[in-house]
């Protein structure tokens, strides 16, 4: 295979960019002394037991088995250092007991949604889109869902393996999915958070909230109706707190983060907190009840999900701002403590950063290609070289030196002709170069 110097280059600038985003953080500690922590959670197909392990487990000690992420999970501890699972953690050497305060739903059985499928991110041609209330659900939680469940869309007739997509596509077109499938129903740019049926119906605010400004549902006027979103009058003065775009929110509910050209730019508004007894109003706030959906949970659960009955699932997509559209009177605030992420947004634990990181800021962005030396953002190789040498004995850095300035020198003076004249650097040229070398390392040793 042939190329030019300046192609193969940027090939591996883009492999390098695509592993330094992929794995920004060390993982060289397991999060179990942490305790129970919202973490990002690994299922490992290859080990038998139904259970998850951490970021740092899934890289250091499942790193050849077959794994899927099942993303942030609420309360949860990390299971590969305990005697639930067999494979032995390489990050912690003392077997812990088991957690028996971590749930443990479909999810961890490879199913999902409220259809119960495995999970293939090779073949899966819909976005999946995450409950968040679901992750602290007990046994029946699905947590994650396929757009067409929620009747965003039509279910494929078939899945194959998604195409390669350009990051130039636009929020429609991707959500469009990269398979093919027309645009869904409602795009992921255009909700934050997803709260599922289930999880609706076992609260009473937010079945009160379900279609209102702002609480989108999807529903249709009758069984051979086209699927339509509702969320009543949008421009309903009477609402008690407009809906603002905040460019610090990020998109909770699904699996793609909102990107700052989403945003609007964030409007003024007073807001009003009642977090304390004294300040809680006596006069709810909530807006009228739609009745259009109103209908939907008259008939119960396993009616709304019923694709035979169904007039609308009940699932709801907030739009950015809900946490400060809440009514917090004495009636609804106490619904909602129950789940104090939806009056609050949460932290999530990340790894710490990669300390060596800086040290390969070069491989992502460089600048120039001198005749001196290459250029980076960050460090010169040089500069790499040195910190390696300076952990090395003083007599073998030196030797160290001598023979990498010889190697840079005669690299540099062998690729120059191809890079300003643009040739291609065959496989032979370069077997001929370290050949080269070789020969005159056996004459300089006699």
């Amino acid at each position: 295979m042939e190329a030019t110097l300046k192609e193969y280059l940027q090939s591996q600038d883009d492999l390098l960019r695509e592993a330094a985003e992929a794995l920004p953080h060390q993982f060289s500690q397991c999060t179990y002394p942490l305790g129970h922590l919202r973490q990002a959670v690994y299922l490992c197909l290859t080990c038998p037991e139904d259970r998850g392990i951490c970021s740092a487990c899934s890289i250091a000690c499942h790193t050849n088995h077959e794994q899927v992420e099942l993303f942030p999970k609420r309360n949860f501890r990390c299971d590969c250092p305990t005697m639930a699972i067999t494979h032995k953690c390489t990050l912690r050497t003392k077997c812990e007991e088991e957690n028996t305060s971590n749930t443990y739903g479909q999810n961890f059985r490879n199913m999902f949604c409220r259809c119960g499928r495995p999970y293939d991110a090779k073949t899966e041609r819909e976005t999946m889109i995450q409950c968040l209330v679901c992750e602290v659900r007990c046994q029946p939680s699905q947590d994650w869902f396929h757009e067409s469940c929620c009747n965003l869309r039509e279910r494929p007739n078939s899945r194959q393996p998604s195409p390669v997509t350009t990051r130039e596509d636009d929020d429609a077109a991707s959500e469009a999915s990269s398979s093919g499938l027309p645009p869904p129903l409602i795009s992921g740019a255009d909700y934050e958070s997803f709260i599922c049926a289930a999880c609706v119906f076992d609260n009473e605010v937010l079945r009160k909230w379900t279609g209102t400004p702002g609480a989108i549902i999807v529903t249709r006027e009758s069984l051979s109706s086209p699927w339509r979103l509702e969320q009543g009058n949008i421009r309903d003065e009477n609402a008690p707190l407009d809906i603002v775009e905040s460019p610090d929110t990020l998109m909770t509910g699904s699996k793609r983060p909102l990107s700052p050209s989403d945003h609007s730019p964030e409007s003024k508004r007073v807001r009003t907190s009642y977090d304390t007894p004294e300040s809680t109003p006596r006069t709810c706030l909530a807006p009228p009840s739609n009745p259009v959906i109103s209908r939907i949970f008259a008939g119960g659960l396993k009616a709304a999900l019923d694709p035979s009955t169904s007039l609308g699932t009940g699932d709801i997509f907030f739009k950015e701002g809900f946490r400060d559209r809440w009514c917090r009177c004495t009636a609804c605030l106490p619904s909602l403590q129950v789940y104090p992420y939806l009056l609050e947004e949460e932290d999530t634990y990340e790894p710490p950063e990669d300390p060596d990181s800086g040290e390969f800021a070069f491989l992502l962005h460089w600048r120039s290609y001198s005749q001196e030396t290459l250029l980076f953002e960050g460090l010169s190789l040089e500069e790499l070289g040195m910190r390696a040498l300076e952990r090395i004995p003083r007599d073998r850095a030196i030797d160290g030196i001598h023979a990498f300035q010889e190697m840079r020198d005669d690299l540099m003076n062998f690729l120059r002709p191809f890079a300003q004249e643009g040739k291609v650097v065959n496989e032979s040229d370069v077997r001929g170069f370290f050949a080269s070398l070789a020969e005159n390392s056996k004459k300089a040793r006699g």
